[in-house]
């Protein structure tokens, strides 16, 4: 709060003189009352919204951090365009090899004897 003149104890202890043609001390002190109160539930609101405001400052920090490093991991990734059916058939050539493979073992052990 830089450009906050007045506390509410300055207000309250704030006395003025009185002149021939013054105002009501009684109208004066009243008025003052109300000014003190507004002041002092506006320096709360001010500084619970100032905790809000650092509150809310610190989750965006932390949330920018967590988007940065799952980003970065995403990066480190290599995107791929693969598919369920591109591995089915990955999975079937393998195995046609291998179990075609040990196929063509057993049958040339087998003539042999």
């Amino acid at each position: 709060m830089e450009n906050v003149n007045l506390t509410p104890k300055e207000i309250v202890n704030k006395h003025f003189k009185p002149k021939m043609r013054g105002y009501d001390p009684a109208d004066v002190d009243e008025f003052l009352d109300k000014v003190i109160q507004d002041y002092e539930t506006f320096t709360k609101e001010n500084q619970r919204l100032q905790m809000e405001n650092d509150r809310l400052v610190s989750k965006v920090d932390e949330l920018t951090k967590q988007v940065a490093v799952g980003k970065s991991g995403q990066a480190a990734r290599p995107t791929s365009n693969v598919n369920n059916m591109d591995i089915l058939k990955r999975l079937s050539n393998l195995e046609r090899r291998v179990f075609g493979a040990q196929l063509n073992d057993d049958n040339d052990q087998n003539s042999r004897f």
